[in-house]
């Protein structure tokens, strides 16, 4: 086991933004890509929750695009085109969507989370995205964060995360 290093340069409050540019620990920029840390540890738990390979398989995936939309939000203009989330992202999970609701149909009525663990799980996804979302505008409206791809991303995420749970309350 290797010997964990500590910079302590966090100590004060402040993170580096890949650019290496210090900024505040509660500015825009890392409470947005926080949260989507914490969507993607909430999926975390969704995937060990279950043993159906389809939703770990999307969740998996999910989880690589929360990493690159993170580092997204955590450049500034100078590294704008590094990391993109891109249109197929998100086409991706209007494809997932549609196939989900095929197999199960979404109920009419108000939802109470918490039918099993998995599906729990993914609903408290869906509600840390929605946050994020509201961050990234945020974001958009200080100046922070110009595409629209991001927004459309996590607007279908929050979305196909709903209709993953309930996919998962009768397949999970």
């Amino acid at each position: 086991m290797g010997i964990f290093t500590f910079s302590k340069r966090g100590d004060e409050g402040e993170t580096s933004l890949l650019t290496g540019v210090r900024v505040s620990k509660a500015s825009l920029r890392p409470e947005t890509y926080g949260t989507l840390d914490e969507a993607s540890s909430a999926l975390g738990l969704a995937k060990v929750f279950t043993k159906n390979e389809t939703i770990q398989s999307m969740i998996l995936a999910v989880q690589q695009d929360l990493l690159l939309l993170g580092a997204q939000l955590s450049c500034d203009d100078a590294m704008k085109n590094d990391y993109n989330i891109g249109t197929e992202a998100t086409q991706r999970l209007e494809d997932w969507i549609q196939k989900l609701q095929e197999e199960v149909p979404l109920p009419r009525k108000f939802i109470f989370p918490g039918t099993n663990a998995a599906s729990a799980a993914l609903d408290l996804a869906r509600t840390i995205v929605r946050r994020s979302e509201r961050r990234a505008v945020e974001m958009r409206e200080a100046g922070l964060l110009d595409s629209p791809e991001v927004h459309a991303y996590l607007n279908r995420l929050a979305d196909f995360l709903f209709t993953l749970a309930r996919y998962a309350e009768q397949k999970g």
